[in-house]
């Protein structure tokens, strides 16, 4: 990222303000896209995923601990970010007690890091203007934090910085969040909110057409 903005020159330009806000816009519906798909796209069946999302109590336990990382040694990367988005739901405040490392980590490895180096190449190759190099880092920036200012919906101590950007409108509030989790049929972006109408409109055309069923929401065995 820092080889990104070294290679946007940030040249005085007036498309630049807009660019950014574009990018952020771009950012908030990529995460509404893929909290949608990561909500409603089922786990993997018969691995153990139903026992560990319907544990109950004592999940601090060593045992949960165990069990936990048994069932994880038998799925993908990729649905264990699934089952996590899952049992997000029923303890939506557990998000907010994990650290940075752990919400960043995904965005990173299968978002972030590979269009940043795209972005490099590309300016390296075939130099863009200054405010399309601003409006793809803003999109990478929200898109690395994406699940950061997903956790701080649901965590009371934030940092300043945290709380400045919802001043500004440029993160969602907790109370724009609690209309997700009241239905899980709406608002699902997790960064300013902005593409939530395009994305309700989405969710329920894709519903209408048998797609995005309630049997995703929970795992099963």
């Amino acid at each position: 990222m820092l080889l990104n903005l070294v290679l946007a020159g940030w040249a005085l330009d007036w498309r630049i303000v807009p660019a950014l806000l574009a990018g952020w816009f771009l950012a908030d519906l990529a995460s509404g896209v893929i909290h949608m798909l990561m909500d409603y796209v089922p786990c993997p069946e018969g691995v153990g995923l139903g026992t560990l999302y319907f544990y109950g109590e004592g999940r601090d336990t060593p045992e949960y601990a165990a069990l936990r990382r048994q069932v994880f040694a038998r799925i993908s990367p990729l649905d264990r970010i699934l089952f996590d988005f899952k049992v997000h739901h029923p303890r939506p405040d557990s998000l907010g007690r994990r650290s940075m490392h752990y919400q960043i980590w995904s965005t990173i490895v299968f978002a972030a890091l590979p269009v940043s180096l795209l972005l490099n190449a590309w300016a390296l190759l075939w130099p863009a203007p200054g405010w399309v190099m601003a409006g793809a880092l803003a999109f990478v920036i929200g898109g690395t934090f994406s699940q950061y200012f997903h956790g701080a919906l649901h965590r009371r101590d934030n940092p300043p910085v945290v709380n400045v950007m919802r001043r500004l409108h440029l993160l969602m509030t907790p109370e724009m969040h609690d209309r997700h989790h009241r239905s899980l049929q709406r608002d699902f972006a997790t960064i300013s909110g902005w593409s939530n109408p395009l994305l309700n409109h989405v969710f329920h055309w894709l519903r209408a057409r048998g797609h995005l069923r309630d049997e995703g929401l929970e795992p099963v065995g």
